[in-house]
């Protein structure tokens, strides 16, 4: 029995690592979970399965919640985000917060020597060599949610990251994938929103649209894998079938398949190194699939793919400044105070102001986040719809 705390609890992946939990109720114990702003979705959670502890973004949330919920200990904000994930109880901590909000639990996490299933890709992002080493150091498992870099994970299993030639991630191209760029420029935000394949959060599907999200799977890639960014590939694959790939240098790939449901790649973050029963999921049927399709990333289509690798390439401060431009300017498109490619400029433009440090420590990080979200919260201001 692993005893579970779950940050995100009423976001996407939230809900169904709960789903996965209540299905193995043998393997799988949630003692405490926290959410945001989504209240009347964690009250859904609370009446329906038993936790000890909750954090929830607001003050005001707690203590209303306080009375409804006596017998449930309650906290908020930050401090209460660490409080959860440093219970002496805990055995797993599944991190789906979203944005830069994730890491620091995920840093208390590591040093209270929890171990991590990751769904946070910024975690990565901003700060992976600095989350890496503490794994290291502290001697605990991080294992990835995201279905892409689950996929590599489980096709790397019994072999050798020596012997690995490239990684190739896989990428659906989002909601305009059948559009030009020309087309993209008076999209609406319930447009960007309609991703053809998955179920995810608003934040997370614009990411995909501008295929941001992808970049940031690269450079989650980088530092998960230990390998160059010249072997890490991406390419279009619109039936989200294969969720990514690894060649090896004898040629040989191997791809790991299935359906699109995050349900799978929860799981198996969760029970690794098992295997459980997947409750209600369909399996896949490759006769009823028929056809499977790949084409090249287009850069000029994508300019943010290829912008993440560059920023990759630089480290330091750059992919913090990178990440806050991006929800700074992925808010305010979903707020209509933007268009759909001024995402694109407003980061490029923020990754421009802010001035490059190579070598940096923990806080530069914090640093470079407040900085850039200043500046992009300007650049927004200049657009004119």
């Amino acid at each position: 029995m692993k005893n579970i705390v779950l940050l995100g609890a009423t976001g996407s992946i939230g809900i169904q690592t709960i789903d996965v939990c209540l299905a193995h109720p043998d393997e799988f114990n949630i003692i405490a979970i926290s959410a945001g702003k989504n209240i009347s979705k964690l009250k859904e959670i609370l009446n329906k399965v038993h936790i000890q502890e909750v954090c929830v973004a607001q003050k005001e949330d707690a203590q209303l919640l306080k009375k409804e919920f006596p017998d449930i200990s309650i906290g908020w904000g930050e401090d209460g985000l660490i409080h959860l994930v440093t219970l002496s109880s805990a055995d797993l901590v599944v991190n789906a917060l979203v944005g830069f909000v994730g890491l620091t639990p995920t840093l208390k996490a590591i040093e209270a020597k929890k171990d991590i299933a990751l769904a946070n890709k910024e975690t990565l992002v901003v700060a992976g060599e600095i989350v890496m080493k503490a794994c290291r150091d502290h001697k605990i498992k991080l294992t990835p949610i995201d279905s892409e870099h689950s996929a590599i994970f489980q096709c790397l299993q019994g072999n050798d990251i020596r012997e690995v030639k490239r990684l190739i991630i896989t990428a659906s191209g989002g909601s305009f994938r059948k559009l030009s760029r020309e087309e993209c420029k008076n999209v609406t935000v319930k447009q960007a929103l309609a991703h053809p394949n998955w179920l995810m959060g608003e934040k997370i599907t614009i990411d995909c649209a501008t295929m941001m999200n992808k970049g940031f799977e690269v450079m989650e890639a980088h530092w998960l894998f230990n390998l160059s960014y010249d072997k890490i590939d991406v390419l279009i694959h619109e039936e989200s079938i294969v969720h990514s790939m690894v060649e090896y240098q004898d040629h040989a790939i191997i791809a790991q398949m299935g359906t699109a449901d995050m349900k799978l790649p929860i799981q198996y973050a969760l029970s690794y190194p098992k295997r459980l029963e997947l409750c209600g999921s369909e399996c896949l049927d490759l006769v009823k699939v028929g056809t499977l399709h790949f084409r090249a990333a287009d850069k000029i289509r994508y300019p943010l793919l290829e912008f993440a690798y560059k920023i990759g390439r630089m480290g330091g401060n750059m992919p913090a400044v990178m990440n806050a431009a991006n929800e700074v300017a992925n808010l305010a498109f979903r707020e209509g105070r933007i268009g759909f490619l001024d995402i694109e400029d407003i980061i490029m433009k923020t990754c421009d102001a802010i001035p490059y440090k190579k070598e940096i420590a923990l806080e530069d990080i914090y640093e470079a986040d407040y900085l850039a979200r200043e500046k992009a919260s300007e650049f927004v201001k200049g657009v004119k719809k």
